[in-house]
């Protein structure tokens, strides 16, 4: 049986820095992680960042508490964080794309995990993004207590990096948002987005391409650039305010599909959504989106949420108070449609 030769005396020793992954840099993250996880620890929170697994207590205000969870990550939006090093606001995409969508089902979303991939790990960068992340679990009341930084050599391009986030929040079982109750003559309230938040943005850059030098400086009175990375808005804090006061009977968060295709998730059979265009203004920036892609309406409101960040569905005689307490704590509030019998045709539909 032939046995393989020790090394040479003289052959260097490899370590995993050699092999291109920096413990010490990981170390160092976390460091600059410690305390702006910190910053967002909440009630329930028994153990955080540190352990091999975070452990969080549900509040014992909750008689029947059931767990929602969701996960979503930044998709090509993170193209223009790399192309124009504006990393700080997408770790807020990163939250409020799983927040939002534990929020629809009525549910306090209770803590956050957060996974950053990268080939090469750069302190700053990372750090940058994480902060990000602390801020939108901040903004949304929700707890920062966990995730994994993976460097990984050979899988990522310099100076890139791919985020996922995994949200979990709680609502009372009898006080589960279904929609099931939604009838004809309920109204749907829109809620404005800051922006094309975070999906879309494969047509987005479609779009810069073409427009090539032509770029506009500003749109909606921000540069170009901030114009386009705003931050997905949260709309957790509100919209939870506005739940316990008034009787919401459904909630639906704009993001990929756009209006067309996200309403539909929370009307019942035989429901449809009749919206009327031109009750909520077209921004400077989907205005110049439309007119630079080329596209229709349809297409517009079937890929990007258009203005309207988050939808609400209420009772006609609740609707104008529900309008008042969410403008009173700064969201803005158009009505936008309202609920009809679905005979023909889509389950919604955009009226002139």
């Amino acid at each position: 049986m032939t046995q393989s030769s020790p090394p040479s005396p003289s052959a260097q020793a490899l370590s995993y820095k050699d092999a291109g992954v920096d413990i010490d840099a990981g170390d160092a993250l976390v460091e600059r992680i410690k305390p702006l996880a910190k910053k967002t620890m909440r009630e329930g929170v028994l153990a955080g960042i540190g352990g091999f697994g975070a452990l969080f207590e549900v509040p014992k205000r909750y008689k029947e508490p059931v767990l929602v969870s969701g996960t979503d990550g930044v998709g090509t939006k993170l193209r223009l964080a790399f192309e124009w090093a504006m990393h700080d606001t997408v770790g807020i995409d990163l939250v409020a794309m799983s927040v939002n969508d534990v929020l629809v089902q009525g549910a306090e979303p209770l803590f956050f995990l957060d996974y950053f991939a990268c080939g090469k790990l750069d302190v700053d960068t990372a750090a940058a993004v994480v902060g990000g992340i602390a801020r939108g679990c901040e903004l949304s009341g929700c707890a920062l207590i966990g995730g994994e930084t993976a460097e990984m050599p050979g899988m990522y391009p310099p100076g890139e990096y791919d985020l996922a986030g995994f949200a979990v929040g709680a609502v009372e079982k009898s006080k589960i948002l279904t929609g099931a109750d939604i009838v004809s003559g309920d109204v749907v309230l829109g809620l404005a987005s800051s922006g094309v938040h975070s999906n879309g943005f494969s047509l987005v850059r479609k779009c810069i391409e073409r427009a090539g030098d032509a770029l506009p400086a500003t749109l909606d009175g921000k540069p170009f650039r901030q114009a386009l990375m705003e931050p997905t808005r949260l709309y957790v804090k509100n919209v939870l305010a506005a739940l316990a006061v008034h009787p919401i009977k459904a909630l639906a968060h704009i993001t990929g599909g756009g209006l067309l295709e996200n309403i539909p998730r929370v009307l019942p059979e035989g429901c449809a959504a009749l919206l009327n265009k031109g009750s909520w203004p077209q921004t400077e920036l989907f205005a110049w989106l439309q007119a630079t892609a080329g596209i229709d309406d349809f297409e517009m409101n079937r890929t990007f949420n258009n203005g309207i960040g988050m939808v609400v569905v209420i009772a006609a005689d609740h609707a104008a108070a529900c309008a008042a307490t969410l403008r009173a704590s700064g969201e803005t509030v158009y009505e936008i449609g309202v609920i009809a019998a679905r005979a023909d045709g889509a389950a919604v539909q955009v009226q002139a």
